[in-house]
């Protein structure tokens, strides 16, 4: 017998019709017919031959028809002639022997009489707006269109596909289509040694294609015929074939017509009908052939792309450009999976990277938001994800540091997969959860509360498990037990690591690079790489997340525009729009447009029914879906609509308008439209977020908003806006390193600062650090920011005051000052009984925070127990002394009930101060006892260090907290260990507490003032925290530093200087545009009685007692309408939600 089979019995077999009446006599499959007459059987046709179908076989049976003496042949075709698959040059011959087509016909049944074939009745089709599954538009029937064509002959030629048969017999798995599955590379199928190629497996092919089969199987039989193990095949079916570029015919070689226009006589063969290659056309043909495995300008590409992205003329340029200043953002590349061979990347199927998983996870990703597995495309159950793969790790070519963001978007992910899918059950393997950003470690707790597992564990090694793809991880437990687990998926958190061009780019501008191949800046200036003049931002001055990126963005525009504020705005081109249409008489025209948004809308609300119920509602003209409608495609695409459609009015049912109202307002305006003939439906917090488990009511609720939107849109009015001028002065509050820093950048570029500080002296916190782990001396550098900050033309300083009253809006603040103390003569001078009036365009919050002081731990009750600022006080005295056993525990008062958040220094500053006590006495014993070790970035490396000087981590769990008793006058700590498995016992001479950071204590004083929000912990809260992640809801207003949330000196720098840039936008500007939607009031109607001025929040009305009505301040105004509800006259309406319109809706909504 034989040990190997190699089957490649080809796709001879013809496909029918499977229409009424293709049994008739004179029916034939085209093949058989060919087959029949090459093989010299008896063939005859009748006078009137159709051929149905559009191919090449389609084509050749045309042909041969003709030959045969049929005297018209006709070919079939339900689509155009655009469509159709057979070879240009074919069908040009075809045509010219006498062959006739009809496109758009497709046969119904086939009319006889006697038994044998008299025509075929067929139905005209088009082509819809939608495409099928081979990529062409899909043909439909014209309703009605039936007619009858006479024919003698009737000839199918609509595929081919193999005989396979035999296949049931002997096991072998057969695809849908009929084709042997096999594997792509080994060729082999479902049954060892028995192995398929050719047109059996992917379908109707070349011979070039039919031989590199053949080659690819003989390669395989002989290694297995050898004895190599051939990896298990991984079954698929080839059935589509290998896609080929469609070759137009100006780019290849044509033969020379030898037959007539007038058509072909009859004859016994088929002659060749065009002569050969000369020697020209033959080497031209070779050299297109040759060039095929590059570009062959066949223009594919350039037809794909909706954009006109692409252009083969281009061509490299060079060019030079004079600027003042230059921002380094190249952004990152993500470490390389397969070099952690461990893991087994690249070689196991369901193992992917993060950002594969991200993208999975993404609607418009490959799997349109859907989470399965890569090789069987089921959901999967069990999905591990493997924190630093690539940081934290000399290894496998890995990098030292930590990148920073890796377990926040590993926690997201588990949470997106969830949520798309509760049947999945996640596990996070980590050696620390590094969730230190602001919040962050709410949504780790999150993540807890959905039952997503938390491994304390490096992960070792996985093995695939060949029968099922599943993936079995090895790891060691706490308590040095071995354990493997069985997941369906395993996503690994691979870390950040420099662009790849990031050296050359670092050559060309000539700034340096760090160890690790990062921007190399100072720890005192973040943004400035070590070339004046050029500046950095992003992940290229080391690795971060988004919101710490855009602030960084803006903290480098900053900084450039102080050395270009003598050229400020002598470039600048105003924006130019389109006249805006006039709509006044013109019926209402109103487009809709529903956002998918990811599957962030879609999940969850059926977005298509909404688009289509939101098409029958009175006054609609169009309404459609976008799966972002504010992408960049998207924004485009509506500006064309709303030109092609005449809309005069859009709705846009997405996400909330607090971010995004801003961008359809533009989007409109750029189209011709007025800004205020948006109106937007918040279909996302209001219906997919809120309804999460009831799609059915989220559907329901998200028209009802879309039908009340439609009827606010269809009264919507143009408005207009005013311009105010602009005071170009800054305030900023609180004298510490984030307000003296935001105040030099600002009076840098040109603007006047008022520095506040309610203390004797500035400094703020900085005062009280001790050195840092980058060798920051923090005393020195408060005194030198303060000798640049009070000695600046631009800044006026003034300390121990405290800000009374803040009134106006932005552009124009006037605030009022309270003097605490007499210590500057210059603010005393022109203040009126204690108090002194400022006039601004923008105000900086920077107020700090505080370190706690700590209820717990004996702190207060034994001098040996401090806070780590204390114990860094320690430290600096002369002559210096360290203790000879020192305890530190982390997360004091941090990470718990009531203080979920993390400090974020203190790991890093426990760890210095560990090695400092070191330095000063080296058999010092140091316990750091923490939760999560959190020295992200580059500090990893003082982590690294402090283990190597023998400094001893112990972790404890929130639940198992350190215990303190006092033993004969000695502290005594108990903490249980959980990798020992067993309780250790310290007695130290000095126990450091790490104790959280507090926001300011006079923050909701200020927060009251500016109409500033804060948190639940009582940090101000930005207005969006990736998009504006150091601005404020209310216009003109900012933040910066530990009064945003704990951060470190490096970072509070950063950001002072992004809320400095931040401010420059407005103070650059000579006029800002005042909202339009303000309250008005009909004098008429008005009372005077006082009840909107004591309600407006924004001080925005007051009773004008000469006239008896009330008056509004229109660049104070925010359009609340709390003035209009409260109006007992009727006399006050807000423009853009008026009582018609407000009343509109209701009708809407209880219609």
């Amino acid at each position: 017998g034989c040990r190997a089979v190699f089957i490649a019995i080809g796709a001879y077999k013809g496909s029918r019709l499977g229409i009424e009446g293709e049994n008739l006599e004179g029916v034939e499959i085209g093949l058989d017919f060919i087959q029949r007459y090459n093989l010299g059987q008896k063939v005859t046709v009748g006078r009137r031959v159709a051929v149905i179908g559009g191919g090449n076989a389609a084509v050749d049976v045309a042909r041969v028809a003709k030959r045969l003496g049929a005297e018209e042949v006709t070919i079939v075709y339900r689509r155009t002639r655009s469509e159709m698959p057979a070879d240009a040059l074919e069908v040009a011959d075809a045509m010219r022997e006498g062959v006739q087509i009809r496109f758009l016909t497709l046969p119904k049944r086939v009319i006889g009489d006697n038994g044998r074939v008299t025509g075929i009745e067929c139905i005209r089709m088009k082509l819809s707006d939608k495409k099928d599954s081979s990529g062409r538009y899909a043909p439909v029937p014209v309703e009605g269109s039936e007619y009858i064509l006479p024919f003698d002959t009737v000839l199918a030629a609509i595929g081919q596909s193999p005989d396979t048969g035999f296949a049931g017999q002997s096991s072998l798995r057969v695809s849908r289509w009929g084709s042997i599955e096999v594997d792509p590379e080994t060729l082999q199928t479902s049954r060892e040694g028995i192995f398929a190629g050719g047109d059996v497996v992917v379908g109707a092919g070349t011979l070039v294609e039919a031989i590199a089969a053949g080659q690819r199987a003989a390669d395989a039989i002989g290694r297995y015929l050898s004895g190599e193990a051939l990896p298990k095949p991984h079954l698929q079916s080839g059935q589509t074939g290998p896609k080929r570029p469609q070759w137009s015919e100006e780019e290849r070689a044509q033969f020379e017509a030898r037959l007539a226009d007038a058509g072909v006589a009859a004859c016994e063969r088929v002659a060749i009908p065009h002569t050969g290659y000369t020697d020209e056309m033959a080497q031209r043909e070779a050299a297109r052939c040759l060039n095929c495995g590059l570009c062959c300008e066949c223009m594919e590409c350039v037809r794909a792309c909706k954009r006109n992205a692409i252009d083969h003329q281009q061509r490299e340029e060079h060019f030079d450009v004079e600027v003042g200043a230059i921002i380094l953002a190249p952004g990152y590349d993500v470490f390389d999976a397969k070099t952690k061979s461990a893991f087994g990347f690249g070689r196991y199927a369901n193992v992917l990277t993060s950002l594969q998983f991200e993208r999975m996870l993404s609607a418009s990703g490959p799997t349109l938001g859907h989470v399965v597995r890569p090789s069987d495309h089921k959901p999967p159950r069990r999905i591990a994800f493997i924190q630093c793969v690539g940081s934290r790790n000399m290894t496998d070519r890995g990098h030292e540091y930590c990148s920073s963001v890796c377990c926040t978007y590993a926690v997201k992910q588990a949470i997106v997969a969830r949520e798309h899918d509760r049947a999945i059950q996640a596990t996070i393997f980590n050696m620390d959860m590094r969730t230190f950003g602001k919040d962050f470690d709410k949504y780790a707790d999150q993540a807890q509360r959905m039952s997503i597992r938390f491994v304390r564990s490096a992960v070792a090694a996985i093995a695939e498990e060949p029968e099922t793809g599943n993936l079995l991880l090895e790891y060691v437990g706490e308590g040095d037990r071995p354990q493997s687990e069985e997941f369906d998926l395993v996503v690994l958190s691979v870390g950040l690591q420099p662009a790849r061009g990031a050296a050359e780019l670092a050559m060309a501008t000539g700034i340096a690079l760090n160890e690790h191949g990062f921007a190399a800046t100072l720890p005192t200036d973040p943004l400035s790489t070590s070339r004046p003049g050029i500046f950095t931002c992003g992940v290229f001055g080391g690795p971060k997340d988004i919101p710490e990126s855009v602030t960084e963005g803006s903290g480098a525009a900053s900084c450039a525009a102080v050395l270009l504020a003598e050229s400020r705005g002598s470039r600048v081109e105003p924006r130019t729009y389109p006249p805006e249409e006039d709509i006044r008489g013109i019926e209402p025209r109103i487009g809709v447009f529903v956002c998918h948004c990811g599957i962030n809308i879609a999940g969850v609300v059926d977005v298509a029914a909404v688009a289509q119920y939101a098409s029958q509602l009175r006054d609609v003209v169009f309404a459609e879906t976008n799966l972002y409608t504010c992408s960049q495609d998207s924004q485009e695409r509506v500006r064309n609509l709303i030109r092609e459609h005449g809309l005069n009015r859009i709705v846009v049912a997405s996400c909330s308008p607090r971010t995004h109202e801003p961008l359809f307002q533009e989007t409109a305006r750029q189209a011709g439209l007025n800004r205020h003939l948006v109106e937007m439906a918040n279909i996302r917090d209001q219906c997919s977020w809120v309804h999460q488990a009831e799609p059915g009511r989220a559907t329901e609720k998200a028209s009802d908003l879309v039908r009340m939107a439609v009827a606010r849109a269809r009264l919507a009015e143009p408005l207009e806006a005013h311009l105010l001028p602009v005071t170009q002065k800054a305030l900023v509050v609180g004298g510490g390193l984030a307000g003296m820093t935001a105040a030099l950048a600002i009076a840098d570029a040109g603007f006047d600062v008022f520095l506040v500080e309610k203390q004797p002296q500035l400094g703020g916190n900085l005062c009280r650090l001790g050195p840092t782990v980058e060798g920051i001396q923090p005393a020195v550098l408060s005194a030198e920011i303060e000798k640049r900050v009070m000695g600046h033309e631009r800044i006026r300083v003034f300390t121990q005051v405290e800000i009374e009253s803040v009134e106006g809006f932005v552009g124009n603040y006037k605030t009022t000052l309270r003097i605490r103390g007499n210590d500057d003569g210059g603010l005393i001078e022109g203040g009126h009984n204690g108090h002194f009036t400022v006039e601004h365009g923008v105000a900086i919050i920077a107020i700090g925070g505080n370190e706690s002081r700590p209820s717990e731990y004996l702190f207060g009750q034994d001098d040996r127990v401090v806070t780590l600022l204390d114990f860094e006080a320690e430290l600096e005295r002369e002559p210096p002394r360290a203790p000879d056993s020192v305890v530190m525990i982390q997360c004091v008062g941090s990470r718990e009930v009531g203080h979920m958040y993390c400090s974020r220094v203190c790991c890093t500053a426990a760890v210095n101060a560990a090695l400092r006590v070191k330095r000063l006495n080296p058999d010092a014993q140091i316990h750091i006892l923490y939760r999560d070790v959190r020295t992200h970035g580059f500090y990893e490396t003082a982590y690294r260090e402090a283990r190597e000087q023998g400094v001893v981590f112990v972790r404890y769990e929130e639940d198992s907290k350190p215990r303190f008793v006092t033993d004969d006058g000695r502290l005594r700590v108990e903490v249980h260990d959980p990798v020992l498995g067993r309780d250790l016992v310290i007695h130290p001479d000095r126990v450091v507490l790490s104790a959280r950071i507090d926001p300011p204590a006079d923050g909701e004083a200020l927060a009251q003032l500016f109409k500033a929000p804060r948190n639940e912990d009582g940090f101000f809260l930005e207005a969006h925290v990736k998009l504006r992640p150091v601005d404020f809801a209310t216009d003109g207003v900012f933040l910066s530093g530990l009064a945003h949330g704990p951060k470190a000196i490096r970072d509070t720098i950063a950001q002072a200087r992004a809320a400095a840039g931040r401010a420059m936008t407005i103070l650059s500007r000579d006029k800002v545009q005042a909202p339009a939607t303000v309250a008005f009031v009909l004098s008429s109607r008005c009372m005077a009685c006082g009840q909107c001025e004591s309600l407006c929040a924004s001080s925005a009305i007051s009773i004008d007692e000469t006239k008896n009505t009330a008056v509004v301040n229109e660049a104070l105004c925010k359009g609340c309408g709390a003035c209009a509800a409260s109006c007992r006259s009727n006399a006050i309406t807000v423009r853009g939600a008026t009582d018609t319109q407000i009343m509109s809706m209701i009708e809407a909504f209880v219609t």
